[in-house]
């Protein structure tokens, strides 16, 4: 195994972690800014009322979003494992 080769597999694997993440960290990204705004706007400043709401749709997301995460994650295995131990 070349190192060409090695980097082009640390390149697919960074890829589809940065593809598995997208959903997690746009949704918190997202509720975050809605509840930012709603503290904002009535002058709430508790702590815990940004971390339940993110967590709640996190993990609705999560589990909405897993099978797509499992695809990428085979479809990353058979491409690019399979080859080297085949080897």
């Amino acid at each position: 195994m070349t190192e060409t080769e090695v980097l082009s597999i640390l390149r697919e694997f960074l890829w589809a972690a940065a593809l598995i993440s997208t959903p997690l960290l746009g949704t918190a990204l997202f509720v975050g800014i809605v509840v930012g705004l709603l503290q904002a706007l009535t002058s709430i400043q508790e702590m815990t009322l940004t971390f339940v709401p993110k967590i709640a749709v996190m993990l609705i997301v999560f589990f909405l979003s897993s099978g797509y995460m499992a695809r990428v994650c085979l479809s990353l295995f058979n491409e690019q494992v399979l080859p080297v131990i085949a080897q």
